[in-house]
């Protein structure tokens, strides 16, 4: 979520492939930062798609804490459009920095509550307490940049977490998952759970997330290009598409309008569990009966989950949301330290369209999750407790998915 993990939210950044964020200056200041970091020999080597739930992976970087100079900020954006920014994100962000061995006073971990003024005043108070590098998980691209080129005017490394944000510094790096990835999961899910309810005649409406957000972007980007050649041989119809939006309320306001308007829709394609259980609570309302609908999500939520398991959503992108964490905080240490963070690390490359660049970038591995593997994935990692899963009503229909 968002994709973002929306939830995970997102899905955080340690366990299997990790990687994320973005803004908008540039020119010999970018090109000086970037010379300043240097390879070095026995430096450690931490690995992506080797970052588990213990966490142990962190432990590694003790040395390279200690060689490093100045604070490390992390700016959140909200708590609404997401629960994983307080679930996951800042509680694994804070367990991956002090196993690496920061102490509280050498990392600072801020949410701006939505508010685009509140993250740039946060931003401006982490690089005058000596700051010298900064995780940004922007509101928009727009005040996202300018933070980025702001700070990278005055030496401090910039990484965009989660989110994309194109226009940023050319040397900047990017930590999040493979997006146009996670989209193709959704949309071969939703084929698939079509398939597996036996729905005729499939008719879609395509709800995506906030046409603002990069990641929603990519998200699409994912699922149309699974869907469209079901549109185009006529197997799909496509009843409508709304601009997008990543809040809840507005999501079940857009659905129950389309849904009155064409009551013919029979299935609904949503990138975000948060917007999925608020057409699903549509839904119910409306006596739709559990596995003749479907829907699709993101960030393994618990409300994602639980609405699988009841069979009002087809599945989920879980995230790994131990791994963009550990993932970030590892990027952030070996840049704070002024080394080359290793291949191993930054695995990739993100086209950034706006300055027709590629952005130094760490990918972590999404999977698709649905009742058949859920026990295997999301209960095994133990990320989410199984209380928020099975509690009270719920653990008659977790019981009858041999999840207790």
């Amino acid at each position: 979520m968002r994709s973002a993990w929306r939830w995970l939210a997102t899905i955080g950044l340690v366990g299997m492939a990790l990687f994320v964020v973005a803004a908008c200056g540039g020119g010999s200041d970018n090109e000086s930062s970037s010379t300043t970091t240097s390879e070095t020999s026995g430096t450690p080597q931490i690995d992506a798609a080797n970052l588990p739930v213990d966490f142990s992976e962190m432990a590694k970087l003790k040395d390279l804490a200690s060689e490093g100079k100045g604070l490390v900020g992390v700016l959140l954006p909200d708590t609404t459009t997401s629960a994983r920014y307080v679930q996951y994100d800042a509680p694994f962000l804070k367990k991956a920095f002090e196993t690496a061995g920061l102490s509280s006073d050498q990392f600072k971990i801020d949410n701006a509550h939505g508010s685009t003024s509140t993250m740039q005043q946060q931003a401006e108070a982490d690089i005058t307490a000596g700051a010298s590098v900064l995780l940004v998980d922007p509101l928009d691209p727009g005040s996202g940049a300018a933070i980025e080129s702001n700070a990278e005017s005055k030496g401090v490394k910039v990484i965009d977490y989660d989110r994309l944000v194109t226009g940023g510094p050319k040397d900047r790096y990017y930590v999040s998952f493979n997006n146009v990835e996670v989209g193709k999961l959704i949309g071969q899910g939703m084929v698939d759970c079509i398939g597996a309810w036996k729905v005729s005649k499939p008719q879609l409406l395509v709800m995506s997330g906030d046409p603002k957000d990069n990641n929603a972007k990519l998200f699409a980007q994912g699922y149309n290009g699974v869907l469209d050649p079901k549109f185009s041989d006529s197997t799909y119809v496509k009843v409508g598409a709304p601009a997008g939006t990543w809040d809840p309320p507005t999501a079940a306001t857009e659905f129950e309008q389309q849904f009155t308007a064409h009551p013919n829709i029979n299935a609904v394609v949503t990138p975000n569990d948060d917007n999925a259980n608020a057409v699903i609570a549509v839904l119910l309302k409306n006596k739709v009966k559990a596995n003749t609908f479907p829907t699709t999500g993101q960030d393994a939520a618990p409300t994602g989950l639980q609405n699988i398991l009841k069979g009002y959503q087809c599945g989920t992108v879980y995230k790994l949301p131990y791994a963009e964490p550990q993932a970030a905080a590892a990027l952030a240490l070996y840049l704070r330290a002024g080394k080359t963070p290793p291949s191993t690390l930054v695995n990739a490359t993100t086209r950034d369209s706006q300055l027709n660049a590629d952005i130094k970038s760490v990918y972590t591995k999404p999977v698709w999750v649905t009742k058949s593997n859920m026990k295997d994935t999301v209960i095994a990692d133990n990320v989410i407790p199984i209380s928020q899963i099975c509690g009270g009503k719920m653990a008659q229909v977790c019981a009858a998915n041999g999840i207790q």
